[in-house]
């Protein structure tokens, strides 16, 4: 299903994504965009109908680690802020505990890097669980940012990670 991205969008990606079964663990199917960054023409156009979405409406983009740097970095000219996963950033940073299935985990990033009242879109490559997502709305928030948006490439839906970020505009390509 085509999601608040536009059917453009969808079609990059849908037309350059590999469905891997089994992978990382038996069971699951994983979808990878890799081949999506390797296609130079389909990956630039990507990139400029995003940066057009978000014209105006955002002073800086927070990749996630780490499909997300490389979707983030590219964005016409604005600042890019990194939010890693724990121990991973040297020097002074801040950190957000989420929920795993299996346990937690800890998102981290610089909050230097941010300034009082700067827009801010979170970019990821899929939202599943909305973990990963929610911490860094709370880790950008907590910084004086306004999360403008949190827009992925693929969103699957069975996971329900739409409903953690209840106070934050959602937007995906594509819903599976």
């Amino acid at each position: 299903m085509i999601g608040e991205l536009g059917e453009r969008i969808a079609t990059l990606v849908r037309s350059n994504m590999l469905e891997i079964p089994d992978f990382p663990e038996p069971g699951v199917l994983f979808r990878d965009i890799t081949e999506l960054f390797a296609n130079g023409p389909a990956f630039k156009e990507l990139v400029e109908l995003i940066g057009a979405r978000y014209a105006g409406r955002i002073d800086a983009v927070a990749g996630l680690e780490s499909r997300g740097f490389i979707l983030g970095a590219p964005e016409l000219g604005l600042g890019m802020l990194t939010i890693r996963k724990a121990g991973k950033l040297p020097g002074h940073v801040i950190g957000v505990d989420y929920e795993l299935e299996y346990g937690t985990a800890r998102m981290e990033m610089h909050p230097e890097s941010v300034h009082e009242g700067q827009r801010v879109l979170i970019i990821d490559d899929v939202l599943a669980t909305g973990g990963t997502a929610n911490a860094a709305v709370k880790l950008l928030r907590q910084c004086g940012a306004s999360v403008e948006a949190v827009a992925v490439l693929l969103e699957l839906d069975a996971l329900g990670g739409r409903s953690v970020l209840t106070d934050v505009t959602v937007e995906s390509a594509l819903h599976l």
